[in-house]
């Protein structure tokens, strides 16, 4: 048997935890993205019967406009956590395949990823509140 290949299973085996970390990342982004394209979808219904005069739909569209710069910097952070994982599991395999000693570099791409993934749930949960807040603003005038 071949002495390097019980370390590439050991890799593997590494790296199976940053890979379920990374399908959570593409799962959050799905969701992320979806709720881009509603925003987007309500902003420009909203423009195409824009009646200036109404107050209501100028209060709605600034607020369309807080909500999809929210998500957009919750999809960027979770792009960055989803590549810092790409880069953790990557080194992982070059640190073994050259090497190189990367057990501190691979713990900051982690514990950075995690970062990014952090900030982009707490942008999103702000985009909710906001939602939320429109929505009771909406039922308290009906």
């Amino acid at each position: 048997m071949n002495p390097q290949l019980g370390n590439i299973s050991q890799i593997i085996q590494l790296s199976v935890a940053p890979v379920f970390l990374l399908a959570a990342v593409g799962s959050n982004l799905l969701v992320l993205t979806n709720r881009l394209g509603r925003i987007i979808d309500r902003t420009r219904n909203l423009k195409d019967h824009l009646n200036l005069n109404d107050q209501e739909q100028v209060i709605e569209l600034n607020e369309l406009d807080v909500r999809s710069h929210l998500i957009n910097k919750a999809i960027t952070l979770s792009t960055a956590c989803a590549f810092f994982i790409c880069l953790v599991i990557a080194s992982l395999f070059l640190s073994d395949a050259l090497g190189f000693n990367l057990e501190k570099l691979i713990a900051c791409l982690f514990v950075t990823g995690i970062f990014s993934l952090i900030g982009s749930f707490t942008y999103f949960i702000r985009e909710i509140f906001v939602a939320t807040k429109t929505l009771q603003r909406q039922r308290f005038q009906v």
